[in-house]
């Protein structure tokens, strides 16, 4: 496929996906899985939970793992920029307009992207549901992985729960011969050898090692040093990100704490990306530099650690997947991703975002939308921000 569809695709993604991170990834469903038929459900689900086991910003490296599936690297590079350029161009805005900005119209559009959030994550966790946990056991699986993530408040939980569900599906369960040789045709199919992949974590090691020995020389590299670092050390997505950026943004004086809560709350109203707040962070950090060249510098070392980590991983998994016991241990896998997008509904989706049975009616009339109506998201999103504002006005 090539490249300039891609990135038509995803712009139109990067320009409309609201909700923060967790929702991207019903968006993206609904637009490969769904509608253009890209991607199976195997193949999106074995992808999201590559995604969500590597640090980084799981949504964004799902959109370039996409683009890299259909168009090789330059499909991936397409999908990345075409993301996330929108709100990357948006927040930098922020930045320059930040003195003469105010945040109460704000925090009534933010308080309808949750919702909108709410609704389309339920959406495509009622669709992955149906085509993913089609017997009990796998249905197990699904609810023992939501428990779990939801029990256990680690940074590694996540990770733990996907690698759990492999080796019990590879083990346990008993898929059938179709679903076995979905695994063997319908795999995730790289375009590049194990050597290129080990080549790409070394390139990680390499630059991981490197910036803080090189952050002294100038305070571009310092400022590569920090957001690397973020990126590299992040599980979770998006909202687990916010506690290094702000030690390394605040606490260490590069900007004061109400910048960094208006670049969050800025963010949160944004489509497309959330790490995008680091071009809103890049162009504060320093007065006397270009805030144009900082904001891109501190954007694309942010996303980088991430995307390195993915194409060293897919040869891997392509390899495993070749296994006797690949479709068992996809299967097992596929069903805890259904878990962890059911226990991210839950929290903080709905938690931080339905608080009231006026909130729950407007999700459920937008679940309505998307669901029976088959209305574009589009619609849901505009469903929701009238709604949203005609409560705050009564």
């Amino acid at each position: 496929m090539r490249a300039n569809q891609i990135f038509k695709v995803f712009l139109k993604l990067g320009l409309t996906s609201f909700g923060g991170p967790t929702a991207h990834i019903g968006y993206f469903r609904k637009e490969f899985v769904e509608q253009r038929k890209w991607l199976s459900e195997a193949e999106f689900a074995q992808l999201l939970a590559i995604c969500q086991f590597l640090p980084g910003p799981a949504s964004s490296q799902l959109g370039f793992g996409i683009g890299l599936l259909k168009g090789g690297g330059l499909g991936a590079l397409a999908a990345f920029t075409a993301f996330t350029l929108p709100s990357a161009c948006l927040m930098l805005l922020a930045a320059l307009l930040l003195p003469y900005t105010s945040g109460q119209t704000a925090d009534v559009v933010i308080q309808a992207l949750k919702l909108v959030a709410v609704v389309v994550v339920a959406d495509a966790l009622f669709g992955m549901w149906k085509n993913l946990c089609p017997d009990r056991p796998r249905q197990i699986m699904a609810l023992a992985s939501a428990a779990v993530l939801l029990s256990a408040d680690t940074v590694g939980a996540q990770m733990l729960i996907i690698a759990a569900a492999g080796v019990v599906g590879a083990y346990a369960l008993r898929t059938s011969q179709d679903a076995q040789a979905d695994t063997q045709v319908q795999g995730l199919h790289i375009s590049y050898s194990n050597r290129l992949g080990w080549v790409f974590a070394a390139l990680f090691v390499l630059i991981f090692v490197s910036l803080p020995l090189l952050s002294a020389w100038h305070p571009t590299l310092a400022l590569a040093d920090t957001f690397y670092r973020a990126g590299a050390l992040v599980f979770g997505g998006g909202h687990v990100v916010l506690p290094l950026l702000e030690n390394a943004a605040v606490q260490q004086h590069a900007i004061t704490e109400a910048e960094f809560l208006a670049g969050y709350g800025a963010a949160q109203a944004m489509p497309g990306p959330l790490f995008t707040l680091s071009a809103y962070l890049g162009a504060l950090a320093d007065g006397t530099a270009s805030p144009v060249a900082y904001s891109v510098v501190a954007l694309l070392f942010i996303f980088l650690p991430g995307f390195l980590l993915l194409l060293a991983a897919l040869p891997l998994w392509h390899k495993l997947a070749g296994q006797p016991r690949a479709a068992n241990m996809v299967a097992g896998v596929n069903a805890a991703v259904v878990g962890i997008l059911g226990a991210a509904l839950y929290n903080p989706l709905f938690t931080s975002s339905v608080v009231s049975s006026m909130d729950a009616a407007i999700v459920v009339l937008g679940l309505g939308l998307l669901r029976i109506g088959q209305f574009s998201p589009l619609w849901v999103i505009l469903w929701c921000l009238v709604a949203s504002t005609a409560l705050h006005l009564i």
